[in-house]
């Protein structure tokens, strides 16, 4: 299985260049028109709103400091650490446009856990190579982009589920591209997220 991780790292890493980041969503959340009529009308922000948000936050938290163990490891090489870096700075995108978010909401943004419970939590002491990182990585994403589809039809706020359907198709997106790498088979079966 490294082997397999090592010939497609040209085309992780081109795959990677060149698929939509999420600068524009992050923009769409930290500003949307939605939530700034909400907040120059003083209306009360819609509670339900915030603990989606903060749901979201929190796996947003979880990703950066997987992404983290994982460049720490030393079990990653160039490119594939690279692309294992880039993602992580999309979720810190992410995180920093919920928080946002959540703030002009007027809510209280959820605290990341310490290490010592993400590595609990994601079972780091089973990682022994390459192949195992990107198996969790791969994993957290079609979770995350579950979770994004699954809380659009609870968003009371139209521009936020928009902003969350963005979001999922960036964990989609990296889905898409670790699967790759792993040399996974493309999944036969229609409608794979949800």
């Amino acid at each position: 299985m490294d082997n397999q991780i090592a010939t497609t790292r040209r085309n992780i890493l081109g795959v990677a260049t060149t698929s939509l980041l999420s600068v524009g969503a992050l923009g769409v959340l930290a500003g949307s028109p939605a939530m700034a009529a909400m907040k120059h009308k003083g209306m009360a922000a819609h509670n339900g709103d915030i603990d989606i948000l903060n749901v979201a936050l929190g796996l947003e938290h979880e990703a950066i400091e997987a992404y983290q163990i994982g460049a720490e490891s030393g079990l990653l090489a160039q490119p594939v650490l690279g692309v294992a870096v880039t993602f992580q700075s999309h979720h810190k995108g992410h995180r920093d446009a919920l928080m946002a978010a959540i703030k002009t909401l007027g809510g209280t943004s959820v605290a990341p856990k310490t290490r010592a419970e993400y590595l609990t939590g994601l079972n780091a002491a089973s990682i022994k190579n390459a192949t195992d990182i990107l198996r969790l990585a791969q994993k957290l994403e079609k979770g995350a982009a579950n979770a994004y589809i699954g809380v659009i039809p609870s968003l009371g706020d139209k521009g936020l589920a928009q902003v969350a359907a963005k979001l999922a198709a960036d964990e989609a997106s990296h889905w898409t591209i670790l699967s790759n790498a792993l040399g996974d088979p493309y999944p036969a079966a229609p409608l794979m997220f949800g």
